[in-house]
């Protein structure tokens, strides 16, 4: 059988490799289409690095700016799942073209931004297209490669994730604190303009339902819930205690506030290690890619309550935190598109909105454990949620139709 369940494995060819198939059209429409994840990922964090500059300019509080973050997620946990409805009858060439154009656009009008409101209504615009594109760029990646290829092109999309955590935030707050958050908008706008003709040129006009990418290949409604109920679950624990993260090290480990970012980027090295990790296994050991990610995220969230008054205890647990996370992300997100009862767009619609109910809900839940337990116990919560979700993915990984992985 196929390692994640496709159906009988391909035969045995000279070469093993993830670009076998159109080596240049195929490659590089799968940059493009990470570039896109990096202008949208990049964009959704930026105002939190520019919180101060954002606050100035606008003369509103820094938490009204930090809002900006909160609007964008709920809406596109509102509209993921609609809006993925009537885009499901384009071809997809055309969608994520017009997806990164509106994300073009809207940036340009936030660096315009002559008021608060002005710039959440831009905002709005660019979580409208992030909302679609999040729900179908999985399928239009895996869709460019055979069926043996699924994970590893899945992970090649999420790498533009990673980066703009690591590259893509740091070097727009730079931009944004030396010469002003308006021209790192319009910089962010720039690079999603040059990646747009990329995308216009390089990937195929796809239509929805076409392909092996357009319908799980073992429908299963239970596992796909059981997915999604993980997916809450984890990321809802990791962000939990991640949301207050410089706290953290700084009251109760005891470190200096100099000593934050150092931290935060190696944690985004972490997420890029645990993408390429879980990318290598999950079209070999698809069982283990999932449930092992979800054990590492809960366990380091154990141990940053266990041991986190120890600096060191804490800088590993912290980059061990960052690898399950992003292991967690590729791996149910890949798995959306083997499970998915319908059209595999629809279930990465729910898929995504998922995710940013655990990132809206963590923040709450560690905003409650804070006010009550104290800061101390943020990631013994995050971790008791984490466990449920290990719980429901274990559960998962037991549910099995015939043939599935």
């Amino acid at each position: 059988m196929d390692p994640i369940g496709s159906g009988p494995a391909a035969p045995a060819v000279a070469d093993d490799t993830f670009f076998s198939h159109h080596p240049v059209g195929a490659v590089g429409a799968l940059a493009a289409l990470g570039g896109a994840a990096f202008c949208f990922v990049t964009g959704e964090s930026l105002p939190v690095g520019l919180l101060p500059q954002l606050s100035a300019g606008l003369r509103v509080s820094l938490s009204a700016v930090g809002l900006l973050v909160t609007i964008y997620a709920v809406v596109v946990v509102a509209v993921s799942a609609p809006l993925t409805h009537l885009g499901g009858r384009f071809p997809r060439r055309q969608v994520m073209s017009g997806l990164l154009a509106t994300f073009v656009l809207g940036t340009l009008a936030a660096s315009a931004a002559p008021s608060y409101g002005w710039l959440i209504a831009a905002r709005v615009v660019i979580a409208l297209a992030q909302a679609l594109f999040w729900s179908i760029v999985a399928v239009v990646a895996v869709g460019l490669f055979p069926p043996r290829f699924r994970g590893r092109a899945v992970a090649g999309t999420f790498a533009g994730s990673s980066i703009a955590l690591i590259l893509g935030v740091p070097l727009g707050t730079l931009v944004g604190q030396l010469a002003g958050w308006r021209l790192a908008f319009v910089g962010l706008s720039g690079l999603g303009l040059l990646d747009l003709a990329a995308l216009a040129l390089l990937l195929p006009s796809m239509r929805s339902g076409e392909g092996h990418a357009a319908v799980g290949t073992h429908p299963d409604a239970r596992r796909y819930r059981l997915t999604v109920l993980t997916t809450i679950l984890c990321v809802g624990g990791s962000f939990t205690a991640y949301t207050y993260v410089t706290a953290f090290l700084t009251r109760v480990s005891g470190l200096p506030l100099r000593a934050v970012a150092p931290i935060l980027l190696l944690t985004g090295i972490a997420d890029a290690a645990g993408l390429a990790i879980t990318g290598f296994l999950l079209d070999r050991r698809p069982t283990l890619a999932r449930v092992g990610p979800v054990v590492v995220l809960a366990t380091a969230l154990l141990g940053l309550f266990a041991f986190g008054t120890s600096a060191v205890a804490t800088i590993v647990l912290e980059v061990c935190a960052g690898i399950g996370l992003s292991g967690v992300a590729i791996a149910l997100q890949s798995h959306v598109l083997v499970v998915a009862p319908r059209r595999t767009d629809i279930a990465s619609a729910w898929y995504s909105a998922s995710f940013n109910v655990g990132i809206a809900g963590g923040p709450l839940v560690g905003g409650l454990v804070l006010s009550t337990l104290g800061l101390r116990f943020t990631p013994l919560v995050g971790s008791v949620l984490a466990l449920l979700g290990l719980a429901a993915a274990i559960v998962e990984s037991r549910t099995r139709g015939a043939g599935a992985a």
